[in-house]
């Protein structure tokens, strides 16, 4: 069953790209807050339990990744600097040239976009991304890396029910 092109307004496309752009400034915002008042409040490599009690399950533990998530590719922040702007521009692109986009595709992008952008102006600024997020049998994270990898799992989840709709409309 082919999709008849459809088309939409320039308007309807800036409120898409709008959406998104919302998205992504909302997880910049909270992941440059939050790493500031790590940076301000917790000296680097030290340990804060913010709930008295439960240090075994939550640690703010501020340390620093020049590398690339779970602190592999160590020293090569420049190169994931390229890789965050060609993967920003790749989905302001996409969205921008999509003519429908629904609202759980629009978030998912938003959020890989805003966490993207977050890590990568840490790289500017600091030379290397500030992480925090500590839940003992995961490696340490912050803001932008979670948003990251939930809107990866939103768009994954979002592409295998696309696929489920097309498989039951063609059983049919």
């Amino acid at each position: 069953m082919q999709k008849k092109p459809s088309t939409s307004t320039g308007s309807e496309r800036a409120a898409i790209v709008m959406n998104l752009l919302e998205v992504a400034a909302i997880v910049f915002a909270l992941d440059q807050l939050t790493k500031t008042l790590i940076i301000r409040y917790i000296p680097l490599y030290s340990s804060v339990e913010p709930i008295p009690g439960l240090g075994r399950l939550l640690l703010f533990s501020h340390t620093q990744n020049s590398g690339a998530a779970f602190g592999i590719f160590q020293n090569s922040g420049n190169i994931f600097m390229v890789i965050a702007i060609l993967v920003g521009a790749a989905i302001v692109y996409y969205v921008a040239n999509s003519p429908h986009m629904p609202w759980l595709m629009r978030i998912s992008l938003g959020l890989q976009l805003g966490g993207a952008m977050g890590n990568m102006w840490d790289r500017v600024r600091h030379g290397a991304v500030t992480d925090f997020v500590d839940i003992g049998f995961w490696a340490i994270f912050n803001v932008a890396d979670a948003s990251i990898v939930i809107g990866v799992l939103l768009l994954a989840y979002w592409l295998w029910q696309e696929d489920m709709k097309e498989q039951q409309s063609e059983s049919k």
